[in-house]
């Protein structure tokens, strides 16, 4: 917003280069490579995503989870790890410090709406001046209920009530403000009949119910919504994770052609190795419910490190060779 004040980090930059001396950021996804900023050797971009549980209690960033099941391990479990309403409710605190720490419920279901609402009518504006903040809602409200689904660019548009050009700004729009991310399609050559569509999520699962207007009670009377909800916080537990894991993952999710096979998350680690990852609301995962996981490593070979199948009950055990059933918790234990 004020370009000149890059102009006199660069230079202090390249009087002492010494790192760390400044901290650069922004709420929207700015371009600093332009003729005022540029920012080769002298830049390190670091993501910044919502708070995670494990930041909110205060845990250890020393080893994450995927780092441990890259390592073999069988993930540690907190002692009293919540059931499937208390993970809900864990995914609608939100990762927005002041709503996760300091609100009570009630207080912070008007935080949300209302962010939600200043997010939508002025930082938006702001950012593409024109834009029509209803229609824009309409679209977000479209995309909250697809979140972390494979979904059609065309069931989007229709559901918004625009056309393919405009749904496509809004939804650069939200990406540039950090609301919604794309999850690219895995691809690997001796894998066929991949679809190459992204999986689209809502980047906060109490954004994903604040503007849908649902709470804890209407997340659990709906099935569906449930499993959005519940896909959407673990990968943003996940997506802060990959900022700090040693085997500096990158996440995609696979899906073949008909949905025959499909994996929530895949976790590519460095040399190309992968973790498979799904996310099931039952407390007692079988190992039907790995099936897709079993294939996947019986198709990689050795690249397949290990599966984890998250799920809502109160502890690990294995479901196949490399395969784990891991309660949610243990990602912040």
């Amino acid at each position: 917003m004020v370009p000149d004040v890059l102009g006199a980090v660069k230079r202090a930059v390249d009087a002492e280069s010494r790192p760390g001396r400044f901290l650069l950021t922004g709420s929207v996804r700015a371009d600093l490579d332009v003729e005022t900023w540029p920012g080769t050797g002298r830049l390190v971009r670091v993501p910044l995503f919502g708070m995670s549980v494990a930041e909110q209690i205060g845990g250890s960033a020393e080893a994450a989870l995927l780092d441990r099941l890259a390592d073999q391990e069988v993930p540690a479990v907190p002692p009293d790890p919540p059931d499937l309403r208390g993970y809900v409710e864990l995914a609608l605190r939100s990762g927005f410090p002041a709503a996760a720490l300091s609100l009570s419920d009630r207080t912070r279901h008007r935080w949300i709406e209302s962010y939600i609402d200043q997010l939508l009518t002025r930082d938006a504006v702001q950012v593409e001046p024109g834009r029509d903040p209803a229609k824009l809602r309409t679209y977000f409200e479209a995309y909250a209920l697809n979140s972390a689904g494979v979904v059609e660019e065309r069931t989007l548009f229709e559901a918004a009530r625009m056309n393919r050009k405009t749904a496509a700004a809004y939804e650069q729009l939200l990406q540039n403000l950090l609301v919604v991310e794309r999850v690219p399609a895995w691809t690997v050559n001796r894998l066929k009949r991949l679809i190459r569509s992204p999986k689209r999520y809502v980047m906060d699962a109490a954004l994903l119910a604040g503007i849908l207007r649902a709470d804890a009670d209407a997340v659990m009377r709906d099935g569906d919504l449930l499993g959005r909800v519940l896909d959407t916080f673990v990968t943003a537990q996940l997506r802060a994770e990959t900022t700090i894991a040693q085997t500096r993952p990158r996440l995609y999710h696979l899906r073949t052609e008909q949905g025959r096979h499909e994996v929530d998350l895949i976790g590519e680690l460095a040399g190309r190795r992968v973790i498979g990852i799904e996310v099931k609301a039952s407390s007692a995962p079988s190992r039907e419910e790995a099936k897709h996981l079993s294939w996947l490593r019986d198709e990689v070979g050795d690249r397949f490190v290990a599966g984890v199948v998250f799920h809502t009950g109160p502890r690990a055990f294995e479901l196949d060779k490399r395969i784990l059933a891991v309660p949610i918790a243990a990602l912040w234990a």
